[in-house]
């Protein structure tokens, strides 16, 4: 007989990622690198700021996908730009729950995103080589699992 899974363990759980990425090739590369990872995840990818809200609302064309867990946020975005994102994000009271890691391509990325009276909850750098995004996956994942554990404790 073997032992049922617990099924109050939160890493069993799918945690539903959006991540807001307008380069195709890196939104392929974290796809499937965490399609590899330990994480139970679904990927939801778009490509502009107008998408991740209409995703985060679930309007339009998105009005059937699951709120996401966790946005991945790129800032630098065509139209509507990841700090417009992030501010209406923190606004709203319904969606300021949702942790963002902004994708900074550098520190300076971080301080551009502060120097906007802004904050996101996390700050990690993006990857440039396709190795790296083993190790950004991790801080993802670690990132996620202290948020977890921080809400249930």
């Amino acid at each position: 007989m073997t032992p049922a899974a617990d099924s109050s363990d939160d890493r069993c759980e799918t945690v539903d990622i959006l991540l807001v990425e307008p380069n195709p090739g890196d939104t392929r590369l974290f796809t499937e690198n965490f399609r590899d990872a330990k994480l139970v995840n679904t990927i939801h990818a778009v490509v502009d700021g107008e998408d991740a809200l209409d995703f985060v609302y679930q309007r339009g064309e998105y009005d059937d996908t699951p709120q996401p867990d966790i946005v991945l946020l790129e800032p630098q975005l065509p139209g509507t730009s990841g700090m417009e994102v992030l501010a209406e994000l923190n606004n709203e009271p319904a969606l300021c729950e949702i942790p963002v890691v902004v994708l900074t391509s550098s520190t300076v990325g971080e301080e551009i995103v502060k120097s906007h009276d802004l904050e996101a909850d996390e700050y990690i750098r993006k990857p440039v080589e396709p190795e790296e995004f083993i190790e950004f996956v991790q801080e993802i994942e670690e990132f996620w699992f202290a948020i977890v554990k921080h809400n249930d404790g």
